[in-house]
């Protein structure tokens, strides 16, 4: 797919402005909040606070939302990256713009007079996120307020899945991307999305989706199929590129009947959490189609970003992280 322009090189990510706490637990602590392991739920305010409460002085608090997450990486990486999203007026708000701007990422985003949202993102000793969403103002975003100008300039626009809960804009988001000229890429996000949001992913993906992103959780419950061939043959079928993560052992990317093996990044250390892994392998997957680069080499820049930030608590890698990254790109 080529997809680099002298004039159209940015990624606008569009989804949910929130912020992360997050938490250490162990397995018995999900169990007696109701928490599926490995999978996200919606949930109230008042119901994080009280979970939070329980792990008092264990906390830390970063911006996130999983296409947040994806472009901040792009910008990292020295990519033109932009956000869309809602926000509160509140304190939360403020550190979520700022944030973006620290890390390079042009920010549009809207406001509202609820909450800023929030996630709590509970972390067990195997490494693995379970997520309590509250989505507050971002759940607020409206059709209308998707603005043509967002995608003028874009090459690729990164939808994630959680979207697929606020149908009328993701449609508006995905029918001005391709008004635009755009590709558009979709994050499956989370199987417990898929399975709520099954039919209408199906059309969105038909209709709209260029590239396809997902786990082997989430191609399971979207394809039917187990084995990681029959899934990625499947998903293949649906899109221009496709993705399957296959966790430590790599990931497979598809497209127009070749599949390529991506070995995952070593380095002598085991995940200390996976939280942001599969959207920091976005942010290197979709930075090095936009510059142009062979998918092998793609794969290779994203498999090294969700190797550097599942060896730090949270979903930003550090500087030093960064540079080793960068070196791929020389």
């Amino acid at each position: 797919m080529k997809i680099k322009t002298e004039k159209k090189q940015a990624v606008v990510g569009i989804g949910s402005a929130l912020v992360d706490i997050l938490i250490h637990a162990d397995d018995d602590f999900l169990e007696k909040a109701g928490v599926s392991k490995g999978g996200m739920m919606y949930v109230d305010n008042e119901f994080i606070d009280r979970l939070a409460q329980q792990t008092a002085g264990n906390a830390a608090t970063v911006p996130g939302g999983s296409a947040c997450n994806t472009v901040i990486g792009i910008g990292k990486l020295g990519g033109a990256a932009r956000f869309v999203g809602k926000m509160g007026k509140d304190r939360l708000g403020i550190f979520f713009e700022t944030d973006l701007k620290r890390h390079h990422v042009e920010p549009v985003l809207l406001t509202s007079d609820s909450p800023t949202g929030r996630v709590l993102s509970i972390i067990t000793p195997d490494a693995q996120r379970s997520m309590l969403t509250y989505l507050g103002a971002s759940a607020e975003l409206q059709p209308e307020e998707i603005n043509d100008k967002y995608f003028e300039d874009a090459a690729i626009v990164h939808i994630e899945g959680y979207l697929l809960f606020n149908k009328a804009v993701l449609i508006a988001a995905v029918e001005a991307a391709k008004k635009a000229g755009c590709i558009v890429s979709l994050d499956l996000a989370s199987f417990t999305v898929v399975e709520a949001a099954k039919d209408f992913l199906e059309t969105l993906v038909r209709d709209f989706v260029d590239i396809i992103i997902a786990n082997e959780d989430e191609a399971r419950v979207f394809t039917g199929y187990d084995d990681e061939t029959a899934a990625i043959e499947s998903l293949s079928e649906m899109v221009e590129i496709a993705v399957l993560k296959v966790g430590k052992r790599g990931s497979f990317i598809s497209s127009r009947g070749r599949t390529v093996r991506v070995e995952p990044k070593t380095g002598g250390r085991e995940a200390v959490d996976t939280t942001g892994a599969g959207d920091l392998w976005a942010a290197g997957f979709l930075f090095g189609l936009v510059r142009g680069f062979s998918l092998e080499k793609c794969g290779e820049i994203a498999s090294a970003c969700g190797y550097e930030v599942c060896q730090v608590v949270g979903a930003h890698i550090p500087e030093i992280g960064w540079q080793r990254i960068r070196k791929l790109l020389l």
